[in-house]
């Protein structure tokens, strides 16, 4: 793995951020290996080259040490947005878990999206930041067919061993829950997947589920996209330009019945699913603080 310069990890602190309620975002890795057809992070936007290749920012501990160190409020760090911080190097660097360490001495929250299940690594730490601070794990799982799994996030762990996490980060007192998103159009979007994938993080004891029915699509991450669905689901792709042209949003023809769908089962089942209780229930019994001066 190669490591390139850095000059800060952590962003600047967020108030009033509503996605999740992170207040800080944390990017120790940059770029992905888990080869998914879909990700936006291949945009052109993000100016992300060699976007399969995993790089490590170089002194990231030492950085992020200092940051904390110097950050005047605590508050909710979120990681995993750009990289996922548990790629299969993480196993040997474990940088994401130097950075969990770190979080904890000085007593900051954590939310983590990720989609592999070597996050269960590190649930003695999440366990000591739990009790001073609000923890959140965001498992992304898209569908509950292991060999759909491979076809579409071909280098990730498989949903079951996502499904597996998810019970072990439970069972240890994690506020753990499913990112379903993104639902691919005309590949996912059916009663079937989004029933599955309920039924199978209620019985592995999914605290939330956050659905989006649909992909974003711009840029150079489009022509990825469709290439690969030439690849695994060909002719599919003339389905997509009819329906969608050059949207952004592409979302699912069947989103509205997919909702209905996710807000039934959901509460029938006592399962979390909009984005203001979700964060309510992670930071329940978490008062704001802010540091002393140093």
């Amino acid at each position: 793995m190669d490591f390139i310069p850095a000059k800060a990890i952590l962003s600047g602190y967020s108030g009033d951020n509503n996605w999740f309620g992170n207040n800080y975002n944390m990017n120790i890795y940059k770029g992905c290996n888990h080869g998914c057809i879909y990700c936006d992070s291949r945009s052109e936007c993000y100016h992300v080259e060699n976007f399969d290749k995993v790089r490590a920012k170089e002194n990231a501990l030492t950085l992020i040490h200092r940051e904390l160190k110097s950050k005047r409020r605590t508050g909710v760090i979120g990681t995993g947005a750009m990289s996922d911080p548990y790629n299969p190097f993480e196993k040997e660097y474990k940088l994401t878990r130097g950075a969990l360490e770190l979080i904890n001495t000085y007593r900051f929250g954590v939310s983590i999206a990720t989609k592999s299940d070597l996050i269960t690594r590190d649930i003695d730490l999440l366990k000591k930041i739990r009790q001073h601070s609000p923890v959140l794990i965001k498992l992304t799982i898209t569908t509950c067919d292991d060999e759909l799994c491979k076809k579409i996030e071909p280098n990730a762990a498989v949903s079951s061993k996502r499904f597996s996490a998810l019970k072990q980060l439970s069972e240890n007192g994690i506020f753990a829950g499913v990112l379903l998103m993104p639902v691919l159009p005309f590949i996912e979007d059916n009663e079937e997947n989004i029933s599955g994938i309920i039924r199978i993080a209620h019985e592995n004891s999914a605290k939330f589920i956050y659905p989006a029915f649909g992909v974003t699509l711009r840029q150079n991450q489009r022509d990825w996209y469709y290439k690969k669905l030439d690849e695994i689901f060909p002719n599919l792709k003339e389905s997509y330009i009819r329906k969608f042209g050059n949207s952004y949003e592409c979302s699912s023809p069947k989103a509205d019945q997919l909702w209905k769908l996710c807000k039934s089962e959901c509460e029938k089942l006592g399962i979390l699913f909009k984005m203001d209780e979700i964060i309510k229930g992670y930071k329940r019994g978490y008062g704001e603080r802010q540091l002393t001066l140093f």
